[in-house]
């Protein structure tokens, strides 16, 4: 870390060109030849970036930012005061701290926060970083987080790891074990100093190979943001024996919904009923998609499935519920004159579930523009029938 950075020019400097072109600032001459133009472009680039993310980190003078990059990979403040939400007690060891985020909120659960980096230059900026954030209950650790959780020999509260998928392991699989650290094979050494271990992981990982490759999962949390799944997190307490609950987490500026499902209910053949679309329509969010808990949202909410993988709900009557909500206007057959007739040349916003045609395909065939207030659902029925439901948002 240059502390040169911290110098009040140069901070005045990368604060007045968070507003300015960086494309252009960058192409400047650099108006501090004693730091590398590249550490203060980096500087300016990052805290760009952590303007929305990282509200905390934005708002404090003289904090210190790593690459983009790392910016861009790290947890959100949203997402890290969640994970800290759901876990408390004296101390915890983060095994993987990259920049701090997550500790910084963990912190407020716990009474020591054990903070293990790799990188010898981003400990140190996460240490200069927690002393202007007045941060005085994490301790920094840097090295191999292994040696320094054997080192340290202590009984942890709850060991937090985020396993960063090795650079070598190539093609679309994403399975623990080609993750560093190899936290399958590390779960053993790791319930010698803890019974509670938190792990995440990122969206790509399916529940089932993530249950195959771990014991004692006791919750696996789905988190959401804005209707985007962000993270997996899975919670395993040593010798656990009991049933998975599986928490779908959606997180708007306006609220967080959580849906609540055990693997066993999940995994049991349940009774849901069909229907063709009635007065209402409803599109679970994307972390009760990622539940695969289909047949139990209808018997849940107490809604109709509109055909078994189409993954679209229906009612009379208008219920709450943790996802899209619309007020069906018109239902039709997927054919040449009803598209003529209802579609073709307007604007509106598609959906496709369930559908052998695209999005993209649908609007080229149709000369259908992207937008406005009318939502179309292409989807296929409880007779396999292809049809367009047409709503409006609730």
């Amino acid at each position: 870390m240059d502390s040169l950075l911290l110098r009040k020019d140069v901070q005045d400097f990368i604060n007045t060109s968070l507003q300015g072109n960086f494309s252009k600032i960058a192409l400047t001459k650099n108006p501090f030849p004693d730091i590398k133009w590249n550490d203060i472009l980096n500087q300016i680039a990052s805290k760009s970036k952590a303007k929305d993310k990282l509200p905390t980190w934005f708002s404090h003078q003289c904090i210190i930012y790593p690459s983009k990059i790392s910016i861009e990979q790290t947890s959100s403040e949203i997402a890290a005061k969640y994970k800290a939400s759901i876990i408390s007690g004296v101390t915890l060891i983060d095994l993987t701290g990259g920049f701090g985020i997550d500790d910084y909120y963990f912190a407020q659960q716990f009474n020591k926060v054990a903070h293990c980096e790799l990188n010898a230059e981003l400990s140190e900026i996460v240490n200069h970083n927690y002393h202007i954030l007045n941060q005085r209950n994490i301790e920094c650790y840097q090295g191999d987080s292994l040696e320094i959780l054997k080192e340290l020999n202590q009984q942890w509260s709850w060991i937090y790891v985020d396993p960063s998928r090795r650079s070598d392991v190539k093609g679309k699989v994403f399975m623990l074990k080609d993750c560093l650290p190899n936290v399958p094979n590390l779960l053993e050494t790791y319930f010698n100093y803890s019974n509670n271990i938190l792990i995440k992981t990122a969206p790509i990982l399916d529940i089932t190979s993530g249950l195959s490759e771990l014991s004692f999962v006791k919750k696996i949390h789905i988190v959401a943001i804005e209707n985007e799944v962000k993270e997996l997190l899975w919670e395993i307490e040593n010798n656990y024996d009991g049933d998975v609950e599986i928490n779908a987490v959606s997180i708007t500026k306006e609220k967080i919904a959580v849906y609540s499902v055990n693997l066993s209910e999940i995994q049991t053949e349940t009774n849901a009923e069909y229907s063709e679309p009635m007065q209402y329509l409803y599109e679970p969010n994307a972390a009760m998609m990622k539940t695969g808990a289909f047949d139990d949202i209808a018997t849940h909410f107490n809604l109709k499935k509109l055909q078994q993988h189409s993954h679209l709900y229906t009612s009379e009557t208008e219920i709450e519920f943790p996802g899209r909500k619309f007020a069906v206007k018109k239902i039709f057959h997927f054919d040449k004159t009803e598209m003529k007739k209802n579609l073709e040349g307007k604007k509106c916003n598609i959906t496709v579930r369930n559908f052998p045609i695209s999005v993209e395909e649908i609007r080229k065939k149709w000369k259908i523009k992207d937008g406005g207030n009318l939502y179309c659902f292409f989807t296929t029925n409880l007779n396999n029938e292809k049809i367009v439901v047409l709503c409006e948002k609730i």
